[in-house]
């Protein structure tokens, strides 16, 4: 075997390894599973990685309408997860972002910005971790985002809210009820660093979504990050509620995204 190709797989190998934890498989590619600092984490590995090694980073709902990250992985893009299960996006959540972030593109060399996809609750994190790392993402993707907790999961406007949730939330933030309304660290609050540095936005939304109210989150975002001068683009579903999450022919959301990651591909 020439010498170059015993050194490539001896790298190959090093990094499989490196990853510890168990493998297992995610629609036919390999998925590995690991603990990081405490954390339960996700890396799943496309056929070949295509140039740059892009990847797209799920923030809740692992597995949930898999088809934009099953193009992706064609595409050789990874896919990843880090647990921030209630903790609403809050420092903690942040931080343990931080974390998984510097060790997947430090030690195995993913791109500085990755896509970062945000469904439902999820939104806060993408949105919060954008906003402290905006040269750090090329776009957010959000389905039925969250975009303030008041809406969801407090229940303060015209949707349904959360009912006990809501008080997890506040205990995740260290909020009362009554502080709750003058908090200012909702994905709708803060969008000028994520305008300034360029990071497109794209929501998938139902419209008569009664969960995730389209009036009181995405279109809230819409409306400041215009504003901005920001570039976001939003795919409205008729008739359609909180479910289903993305869209059956996610060509949309793969063009806008690979558009997004070419503006800054190095």
């Amino acid at each position: 075997m020439p010498k170059i190709l015993i050194f490539i797989f001896i790298i190959h190998s090093l990094s499989v390894a490196e990853f510890g934890g168990s493998r297992a498989s995610f629609h036919g590619f390999i998925m590995h599973e690991f603990m990081l600092e405490g954390v339960s984490c996700k890396v799943v590995e496309p056929k070949q990685a295509a140039l740059g090694k892009p990847w797209i980073w799920r923030a809740r709902f692992w597995g949930h309408q898999p088809q934009l990250d099953k193009e992706l992985l064609n595409l050789g893009w990874h896919v990843v997860y880090c647990d921030v299960a209630n903790l609403f996006g809050n420092p903690e959540a942040v931080r343990r972002w931080d974390i998984f972030y510097e060790f997947v593109t430090h030690k195995y060399g993913f791109n500085k910005r990755p896509v970062l996809e945000g469904m439902s609750r999820g939104g806060l994190i993408v949105y919060n971790w954008a906003k402290a790392n905006p040269n750090k993402v090329s776009c957010i993707y959000g389905d039925a985002p969250v975009c303030d907790i008041k809406s969801w999961p407090g229940g303060k406007g015209k949707g349904k809210g959360g009912g006990k949730v809501w008080q997890r939330c506040l205990g995740a933030y260290g909020l009362t009820d009554e502080a709750a309304h003058k908090f200012k660290g909702n994905p709708i609050d803060g969008l000028a660093p994520l305008a300034k540095a360029g990071v497109r936005l794209i929501h998938v939304v139902g419209d008569v979504d009664t969960v995730v109210p389209v009036a009181e989150n995405t279109q809230i975002v819409e409306e400041r990050y215009k504003k901005l001068g920001g570039t976001i683009k939003v795919i409205h579903k008729p008739e359609v509620g909180h479910h289903p999450h993305s869209l059956k022919n996610p060509k949309p959301l793969l063009d806008f995204i690979l558009k997004a990651y070419q503006a800054y591909k190095k």
